[in-house]
Protein backbone atom coordinates (compact mmCIF):
# COMPACT_ATOMS: atom_id res chain seq x y z
CA UNK A 1 0.00 0.00 0.00
CA UNK A 2 1.79 3.07 -1.13
CA UNK A 3 -0.31 5.27 1.25
CA UNK A 4 0.87 3.58 4.29
CA UNK A 5 4.62 4.80 3.34
CA UNK A 6 5.86 6.99 6.15
CA UNK A 7 9.89 7.72 5.93
CA UNK A 8 11.47 8.05 9.03
CA UNK A 9 8.75 6.49 10.81
CA UNK A 10 9.23 3.83 13.37
CA UNK A 11 6.96 1.20 14.51
CA UNK A 12 7.03 -1.09 17.66
CA UNK A 13 5.62 -4.08 18.00
CA UNK A 14 4.72 -5.82 21.60
CA UNK A 15 3.94 -9.61 21.09
CA UNK A 16 5.44 -12.53 23.12
CA UNK A 17 4.79 -14.47 19.85
CA UNK A 18 7.94 -14.66 18.22
CA UNK A 19 6.60 -15.90 14.69
CA UNK A 20 4.25 -13.19 15.08
CA UNK A 21 6.55 -10.36 15.97
CA UNK A 22 8.35 -11.66 12.40
CA UNK A 23 5.76 -11.92 10.72
CA UNK A 24 4.49 -8.01 11.80
CA UNK A 25 8.10 -7.11 10.93
CA UNK A 26 7.89 -8.41 7.30
CA UNK A 27 4.97 -6.86 7.03
CA UNK A 28 5.49 -3.37 8.07
CA UNK A 29 9.23 -3.55 6.37
CA UNK A 30 7.23 -3.96 3.22
CA UNK A 31 5.32 -1.02 3.66
CA UNK A 32 8.51 1.14 4.10
CA UNK A 33 8.74 1.87 7.50
CA UNK A 34 11.13 0.79 10.37
CA UNK A 35 10.52 -1.88 12.81
CA UNK A 36 11.40 -2.43 16.41
CA UNK A 37 10.44 -5.60 18.28
CA UNK A 38 9.07 -6.27 22.20
CA UNK A 39 8.42 -9.71 23.88
CA UNK A 40 6.97 -8.06 26.55
CA UNK A 41 5.30 -4.49 27.74
CA UNK A 42 8.15 -4.37 30.39
CA UNK A 43 11.17 -4.66 27.61
CA UNK A 44 9.20 -1.52 25.53
CA UNK A 45 8.80 0.51 28.55
CA UNK A 46 12.95 0.00 28.91
CA UNK A 47 13.77 1.67 25.35
CA UNK A 48 14.51 5.48 24.93
CA UNK A 49 11.93 7.01 23.58
CA UNK A 50 11.46 7.59 19.76
CA UNK A 51 12.58 10.50 17.87
CA UNK A 52 11.05 10.19 14.83
CA UNK A 53 6.74 9.74 14.54
CA UNK A 54 6.04 6.27 15.81
CA UNK A 55 2.97 4.11 16.73
CA UNK A 56 2.76 0.95 18.80
CA UNK A 57 1.19 -2.50 17.79
CA UNK A 58 0.34 -4.24 20.80
CA UNK A 59 -0.97 -7.57 21.82
CA UNK A 60 -3.57 -7.21 24.14
CA UNK A 61 -2.30 -11.13 25.99
CA UNK A 62 0.96 -10.59 27.35
CA UNK A 63 2.80 -11.97 30.40
CA UNK A 64 3.31 -9.94 33.43
CA UNK A 65 1.42 -6.72 32.15
CA UNK A 66 -1.31 -7.11 29.47
CA UNK A 67 -1.72 -4.48 26.84
CA UNK A 68 -4.42 -2.67 28.66
CA UNK A 69 -1.76 -2.64 31.44
CA UNK A 70 0.48 -0.88 29.32
CA UNK A 71 -1.77 1.68 27.94
CA UNK A 72 -2.47 2.60 31.72
CA UNK A 73 1.16 2.55 32.37
CA UNK A 74 2.07 4.90 29.25
CA UNK A 75 -0.99 6.94 30.23
CA UNK A 76 0.39 7.60 33.55
CA UNK A 77 4.06 8.48 32.85
CA UNK A 78 3.22 10.61 29.69
CA UNK A 79 4.51 8.42 27.20
CA UNK A 80 1.84 9.52 24.22
CA UNK A 81 2.44 6.96 20.99
CA UNK A 82 -1.06 5.81 19.45
CA UNK A 83 -1.12 2.22 19.63
CA UNK A 84 -3.13 -0.33 17.43
CA UNK A 85 -4.36 -3.00 19.38
CA UNK A 86 -4.28 -7.16 18.71
CA UNK A 87 -5.88 -9.77 19.97
CA UNK A 88 -5.98 -13.64 19.39
CA UNK A 89 -10.17 -13.18 21.33
CA UNK A 90 -12.63 -11.26 20.43
CA UNK A 91 -13.07 -9.03 23.44
CA UNK A 92 -15.96 -6.61 23.43
CA UNK A 93 -15.06 -4.93 26.66
CA UNK A 94 -11.58 -4.98 26.37
CA UNK A 95 -11.95 -3.60 22.85
CA UNK A 96 -14.54 -0.86 24.41
CA UNK A 97 -12.24 0.17 27.29
CA UNK A 98 -9.07 0.12 24.76
CA UNK A 99 -10.27 2.81 22.27
CA UNK A 100 -12.16 4.67 25.01
CA UNK A 101 -8.30 4.96 26.60
CA UNK A 102 -7.26 6.53 23.02
CA UNK A 103 -6.48 3.58 21.15
CA UNK A 104 -6.04 4.24 17.53
CA UNK A 105 -7.79 0.66 16.23
CA UNK A 106 -8.54 -3.15 18.02
CA UNK A 107 -8.11 -5.88 15.63
CA UNK A 108 -9.09 -9.78 15.81
CA UNK A 109 -6.47 -12.09 14.60
CA UNK A 110 -6.40 -13.16 12.08
CA UNK A 111 -6.57 -9.84 10.91
CA UNK A 112 -6.49 -8.13 7.21
CA UNK A 113 -2.95 -6.95 5.60
CA UNK A 114 -4.52 -3.84 4.74
CA UNK A 115 -6.73 -2.91 7.75
CA UNK A 116 -3.66 -3.20 9.91
CA UNK A 117 -1.38 -0.93 7.17
CA UNK A 118 -3.89 1.47 7.21
CA UNK A 119 -4.77 1.58 11.14
CA UNK A 120 -0.66 1.84 11.97
CA UNK A 121 -1.04 4.75 8.58
CA UNK A 122 -4.05 6.49 10.19
CA UNK A 123 -1.79 5.88 14.39
CA UNK A 124 1.53 7.59 12.69
CA UNK A 125 -0.56 10.59 11.23
CA UNK A 126 -1.80 11.26 14.58
CA UNK A 127 1.53 10.74 16.20
CA UNK A 128 3.35 13.23 13.93
CA UNK A 129 0.70 16.10 14.02
CA UNK A 130 0.91 15.48 18.03
CA UNK A 131 4.48 15.96 17.93
CA UNK A 132 4.23 18.97 15.45
CA UNK A 133 1.80 20.77 17.63
CA UNK A 134 4.30 19.94 20.99
CA UNK A 135 7.07 21.65 18.78
CA UNK A 136 4.83 24.48 18.52
CA UNK A 137 4.10 24.99 21.39
CA UNK A 138 7.36 24.69 22.75
CA UNK A 139 8.46 27.71 20.45
CA UNK A 140 5.71 29.41 21.25
CA UNK A 141 7.01 29.20 25.34
CA UNK A 142 10.07 30.26 24.34
CA UNK A 143 9.23 33.25 22.27
CA UNK A 144 6.99 34.40 25.88
CA UNK A 145 9.80 33.65 27.96
CA UNK A 146 12.26 35.35 26.03
CA UNK A 147 9.95 38.13 26.95
CA UNK A 148 11.52 40.92 29.60
CA UNK A 149 9.11 40.94 32.88
CA UNK A 150 7.76 44.14 31.53
CA UNK A 151 7.27 43.12 28.23
CA UNK A 152 5.51 40.21 29.72
CA UNK A 153 3.11 42.63 31.74
CA UNK A 154 2.82 44.84 29.03
CA UNK A 155 1.14 41.61 26.86
CA UNK A 156 -0.67 40.49 29.08
CA UNK A 157 -2.40 44.02 29.48
CA UNK A 158 -2.27 44.06 25.60
CA UNK A 159 -4.13 41.03 24.99
CA UNK A 160 -7.21 42.12 28.03
CA UNK A 161 -8.33 44.82 25.34
CA UNK A 162 -6.60 47.29 27.16
CA UNK A 163 -5.61 51.03 24.98
CA UNK A 164 -2.07 51.85 25.26
CA UNK A 165 -2.78 55.22 27.64
CA UNK A 166 -4.71 52.60 29.93
CA UNK A 167 -2.06 50.52 30.11
CA UNK A 168 0.82 52.97 30.74
CA UNK A 169 -2.16 53.91 33.87
CA UNK A 170 -2.28 49.89 34.96
CA UNK A 171 1.40 50.26 35.18
CA UNK A 172 2.69 54.15 36.21
CA UNK A 173 4.71 54.29 33.25
CA UNK A 174 4.35 56.61 30.30
CA UNK A 175 2.39 56.06 26.92
CA UNK A 176 5.05 56.47 24.66
CA UNK A 177 7.17 53.46 26.77
CA UNK A 178 3.90 51.39 26.62
CA UNK A 179 4.26 51.72 22.57
CA UNK A 180 7.81 50.94 22.83
CA UNK A 181 7.26 47.84 25.02
CA UNK A 182 4.45 46.45 22.68
CA UNK A 183 6.30 47.11 19.54
CA UNK A 184 9.01 44.85 21.14
CA UNK A 185 6.19 42.20 22.13
CA UNK A 186 4.66 42.33 18.92
CA UNK A 187 8.80 41.04 17.08
CA UNK A 188 9.57 39.04 19.99
CA UNK A 189 6.71 37.17 19.63
CA UNK A 190 6.15 37.02 15.64
CA UNK A 191 3.00 38.36 15.93
CA UNK A 192 1.51 40.03 12.93
CA UNK A 193 -1.83 41.24 14.40
CA UNK A 194 -3.50 42.08 17.85
CA UNK A 195 -6.06 38.92 17.44
CA UNK A 196 -2.82 36.79 16.78
CA UNK A 197 -1.48 37.84 19.82
CA UNK A 198 -4.73 37.31 21.84
CA UNK A 199 -4.62 33.39 20.19
CA UNK A 200 -0.94 33.18 20.92
CA UNK A 201 -2.03 34.28 25.33
CA UNK A 202 -4.74 31.54 24.97
CA UNK A 203 -2.49 28.96 24.31
CA UNK A 204 -0.10 29.96 26.63
CA UNK A 205 -3.07 29.95 29.43
CA UNK A 206 -2.03 34.20 29.77
CA UNK A 207 -4.94 35.33 31.96
CA UNK A 208 -6.32 38.73 32.20
CA UNK A 209 -4.51 40.59 35.00
CA UNK A 210 -6.53 42.61 37.59
CA UNK A 211 -7.13 46.03 36.60
CA UNK A 212 -6.82 49.10 39.18
CA UNK A 213 -9.17 51.71 39.66
CA UNK A 214 -7.29 54.13 37.74
CA UNK A 215 -9.36 55.18 34.55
Amino acid sequence: MQESRQPNATIAIVDDDPSVREGLSSLIRSAGLQVETFESAQEFLARPAAEAPSCLVLDLQLPGLSGLDLQKRMAEVGLEIPIVFLTGHGNIPASVQAMKAGAVEFLTKPFDEHDLLRAIQEAVERDRRTREQHAQMRELQNRYESLTAREQEVMQQVVSGLLNKQIAAELNITEYTVKIHRGRVMRKMHAESLADLVRMAENLGIHSPKRSDRT
